[in-house]
């Protein structure tokens, strides 16, 4: 069984300690390709040192975090399209809105995210989309923006059946991660509506460990208990569910 983790933040300082390690427990789950999505200026070299690193393995993306957006955000705007302009990137993100945490930049967060998705359809590459407490928000600007042109993941979709289908009516997939095994999280019942031909893989690593490591430190050897959740789900083979996860990730992300 071979597995795409399609969103991971493997570069981040919770690794540093054991990172190469983590990436060959990684491979020996099967975990072959990581993609990893950007967050700010602060750690855009970390991202790309790793992913020269290991470039077989993980694949860098580029974007800014909608919880990076504040005052400077045109700033870090300009960064992360310089480097875009380089090439060797396999998506645009982690783009989108979060009204978790700070409302006081919510129309910086609008820019933000409209502009990324310029850069997505110019460079014609997927985005990975961040929808805390905002799915249906973005759903509207990606129906907004949507040309024929985007494609994407709405990463650790938490929506309901309703808006789960209005993603994928907008070519988009949904990014599965670890939330799906949490007790109420009620995504298995979303879930069973949907055929596994729309979804992806991800871990959101080192966030959102599956149960039964809840609350501890997530990577993307856990991956696998995310496909065993969703083979009870669909009542189909492990090896069945991944061989589609995987190719619907290589399809979006041309890996």
């Amino acid at each position: 069984m071979t597995h795409v983790d399609t969103h991971t933040h493997l570069y981040v300082e919770e690794f540093d300690s054991d990172r190469e390690l983590m990436l060959e427990r990684a491979v020996k789950e099967g975990v072959t390709k990581m993609l990893l999505p950007a967050i700010d200026s602060g750690s855009h070299e970390r991202l790309l040192g790793l992913s020269a690193g290991h470039p077989e393995n993980c694949l860098p993306m580029m974007g800014l975090h909608p919880c990076s957006v504040k005052e400077n955000f045109r700033e870090e705007l300009k960064i992360a399209r310089e480097y875009l302009e380089k090439g060797g990137f396999v998506g645009v993100g982690e783009m989108g809105l979060d009204f978790y945490w700070d409302r006081s930049f919510d129309d910086q967060q609008y820019l933000a995210l409209r502009e990324q998705l310029e850069w997505a359809i110019h460079f014609d590459l997927p985005f990975s989309m961040h929808t805390r407490n905002a799915t249906e928000e973005c759903l509207a600007v990606v129906k907004e923006m949507q040309k024929g042109k985007l494609k994407g993941v709405f990463h650790c979709f938490s929506g309901d059946e309703r808006q789960a289908k209005v993603a994928i009516d907008l070519g988009c997939k949904l990014g599965i991660g670890g939330v799906l095994t949490f007790k109420n999280s009620g995504l298995d019942k979303v879930l069973a509506a949907i055929a596994p031909e729309h979804l992806v893989l991800e871990t959101d690593a080192p966030y959102l460990a599956p149960v039964p490591f809840r609350g501890k430190r997530n990577e993307p050897a856990y991956l696998k208990y995310v496909v065993e959740k969703l083979a009870l789900i669909y009542a189909m083979p492990e090896m069945e569910i991944a061989a589609i996860c995987t190719a619907n990730a290589k399809n979006l992300f041309g890996i």
